[in-house]
């Protein structure tokens, strides 16, 4: 296999639904950014791939042509949350085999305000299954479905291993905290784990309203290159994607009859633990970690399926700080989705961006002292998990 390097990435801010450019205008200036970042033209680019899921059919077109018309396979990704990590996945594939040597993945939303929904009424969906052993396990069908299976999720956890809706609370705090730092984020604002739990109740007694991430537009987007490419041009090869895995559901998201391993829990640890081998290395291992944050409770499981700390022990990891500077890693330096937002054609991708600038040295107030290397977890639920492990050379 051919070493992958990121030579380029790119990223503009995360605004509300109603205050952002078109989609297209959006890409144009992440992609834009990757290439001036990689210090390339477009016309190197060999494959591009682009990551939606609001949005027509060849929206990826449009986006693209706005950096040019070269003729070049353009792909176009819609894998729910993971969408962006997606189209890294397929990007880094096209490098890594051989089949190119330049090629750029971008993930950009649209989005409208208010709770992801199924927006086809007139045939299944493809959450038929997810519903109805949600309506099994917790009920609470007047919820809308994300929120339901998350928080169904952390209710489970809670009931299984006595975790405290402060521990969700204090992993909320921790995000506006790294957010503060980053000029990127949308919420900015610090706040307490006290405000948390005193903000507007979702689900009484397992979800408030500021452990929920919000809808957000905008757009990321990341260069990839080998390193026989990067050398011959100059390129920057200091980040090395070193493993890559993406997972789908195995029968356990719905056999096991348990709201955790419905969210993705089997489907993360097992994208993990194979891109740790590809690496060679373990969790023990990281520095940093841009995990998939959609809602408090699924930063927390995720900590137990990423093999940062041991089933049923997240709680006390959060406590002991664990989950941030000074402690075993840095979690979500950037604030993750819960205070960028969820643009989720973006999401994978403004991972990518985050770790590739730790590593790099160049995260400014929110660096990691001595970065070298960084996991990004991007989960969707219908389902597909991305696990991509970076280094730095």
């Amino acid at each position: 296999m051919v070493k992958v390097m990121v030579a380029g990435v790119g990223m503009i801010p995360f605004v509300k639904p109603g205050d952002n450019a078109h989609y297209d205008v959006m890409a144009e200036r992440a992609g834009r950014l990757a290439l001036d970042d990689a210090g390339l033209d477009y016309s190197a680019v060999r494959q591009a791939y682009a990551g939606y899921v609001y949005g027509d059919s060849t929206s990826g077109q449009k986006a693209f042509y706005q950096l040019g018309m070269t003729g070049i396979p353009i792909i176009n990704v819609n894998n729910n949350c993971s969408t962006g990590s997606t189209a890294l996945f397929l990007a880094r594939q096209a490098v890594a085999s051989g089949m190119v040597d330049c090629a750029m993945a971008l993930g950009f939303e649209e989005m409208r305000p208010g709770a992801l929904g199924n927006i086809f009424e007139d045939r299944p969906t493809p959450f038929e299954k997810f519903d109805a052993v949600t309506d099994e396990l917790v009920g609470m069908a007047e919820l809308p479905l994300a929120l339901r299976y998350f928080g169904g999720a952390g209710l489970s956890h809670m009931e299984k291993y006595g975790t405290g809706l402060d521990i969700f609370a204090q992993i909320r705090a921790k995000a506006s905290r790294h957010a503060a730092q980053n000029p990127l984020a949308l919420f900015r604002r610090e706040v307490s784990a006290e405000e948390v739990l005193a903000s507007p109740a979702l689900w009484p007694g397992v979800m408030t309203r500021l452990m929920a991430c919000p809808p957000t537009c905008g757009a990321a987007a990341a260069l990839l290159v080998s390193e026989t490419f990067a050398r011959r041009h100059g390129l920057s090869t200091q980040v090395e994607i070193t493993g890559q895995a993406m997972t789908t559901d195995y029968p356990s998201t719905f056999d096991a009859q348990d709201m955790i391993r419905m969210v993705g829990f089997d489907l993360s640890r097992e994208a993990a633990a194979q891109a740790y081998e590809q690496a060679g290395i373990g969790p023990e291992d990281l520095d940093v970690v841009e995990l998939h944050d959609c809602f408090a409770q699924n930063e927390l499981i995720s900590y137990e399926a990423l093999g940062l700390c041991p089933e049923g022990e997240a709680a006390r990891f959060v406590t002991d700080g664990d989950n941030s500077y000074g402690g075993r890693y840095v979690t979500n330096p950037s604030g993750g989705l819960l205070s960028k937002g969820h643009p989720l054609g973006a999401t994978g991708l403004a991972q990518c961006y985050e770790l590739t600038q730790q590593l790099r040295g160049n995260a400014g107030a929110r660096q990691v002292p001595g970065a070298k290397t960084a996991l990004q977890h991007n989960l969707g639920l219908g389902g597909a998990c991305v696990v991509t492990l970076y280094q730095a050379q």
